[in-house]
């Protein structure tokens, strides 16, 4: 993708006699000359955890609610709004058995 160096807008492809890169906006026209490659290898950004992590964990409330991998019969439970305000709020489990630790989500 190339843009303008004029108007900053994206440059289209048109082929006449020669290829040409040109502006619906402004008057712009760069001919193409040659084989056109160009790659860039993007960085990627590091992932915020939106739930809070480990930590949101720490000072939860536990409920009978049963774990669909192990079934041990308790879980810790956090209610987060991930929709609009006018929505239900989502309400995450995590199983209290140390050796299973599994999470899920209220369906």
């Amino acid at each position: 993708m190339r843009f303008c160096p004029v108007c900053a807008n994206t440059l289209l492809l048109r082929q006449e006699e020669v290829l040409l890169f040109y502006c619906q906006t402004c008057p712009y026209i760069h001919r193409v000359s040659g084989t056109l490659i160009d790659r860039r290898t993007l960085e990627r950004k590091e992932v915020d955890d939106v739930l809070g992590g480990a930590k949101a964990w720490e000072n939860v409330d536990s409920i009978a609610e049963a774990c669909p991998k192990c079934e041990n019969p308790r879980a810790y439970y956090r209610q987060v709004q991930t929709r609009s305000a006018d929505e239900p709020m989502t309400v995450f489990y995590k199983c209290t058995n140390y050796d299973c630790q599994h999470q899920w989500r209220e369906r």
